[in-house]
C-alpha cells in the first residue's frame, strides 16, 4: 500500500437546482469567498491556476490545477493537479428530487515532503483534516447558495 495515496468521496445533498450549484462550482476563482480553507486561487491561464489551501493542521498545500473537463450539460467538472498533491478531483452534480446531489471524488498522491515522511503515523490526522475541510466546504456552499436565495439543507 502506498501510504501517500488517497481516494476521497463525499456526497452532499443540497436544496438548490443542479444548474445553480454547477454555476457556483465552475468558478474556482470565487471558492475562497465561501470555502475558508481554500486560501488563494490565482488564475495562470485560460484553464489553469494555482490554489493554496489549509485546514486545521499547520501546513499549506499548493497545487497547480488544470481543467480537464467542464461539461455543463452533464454537470461534471474535473481538474488535474500537480504540486503538493498529484492526481485529480471531480465534481458531479445531479438532480435529486427538487434539489441536488453533489458528488466529490478525489484521487491523489501526496508529494509534499513532510507529509510523505509522516505518511504512516500521520495518515489518520491527514484524513481527519480532509474530512473537516469537506464539512466546512459544504457549510460554506450552503451559506453561499442561501445568501443568493438558492438553497438550503435537505
Amino acid at each position: 500500500m502506498d501510504w501517500s495515496h488517497y481516494r476521497f468521496r463525499s456526497t452532499w445533498r443540497l436544496a438548490a437546482p443542479p444548474d445553480t450549484v454547477y454555476r457556483v462550482l465552475e468558478r474556482p476563482d470565487l471558492y475562497p469567498l465561501w470555502w475558508p480553507q481554500i486560501r488563494e486561487v490565482r488564475q495562470t491561464g485560460e484553464t489553469t491556476g494555482v490554489l493554496r489551501f489549509r485546514s486545521v493542521l499547520p501546513y499549506d498545500l499548493v497545487v497547480t490545477a488544470r481543467s480537464t473537463r467542464q461539461d455543463p450539460e452533464r454537470r461534471i467538472l474535473e481538474v488535474a493537479m500537480a504540486g503538493d498533491l498529484e492526481g485529480w478531483v471531480r465534481w458531479t452534480v445531479t438532480a435529486d428530487g427538487p434539489g441536488t446531489r453533489l458528488l466529490f471524488e478525489q484521487d491523489v498522491v501526496v508529494r509534499k515532503p513532510l507529509m510523505r515522511v509522516l505518511a504512516v503515523p500521520g495518515r489518520p490526522l491527514f484524513t481527519a483534516n480532509h474530512a473537516l475541510m469537506m464539512r466546512r466546504g459544504r457549510t460554506g456552499l450552503l451559506a453561499r447558495l442561501a445568501a443568493e436565495g438558492r438553497g438550503d439543507v435537505v
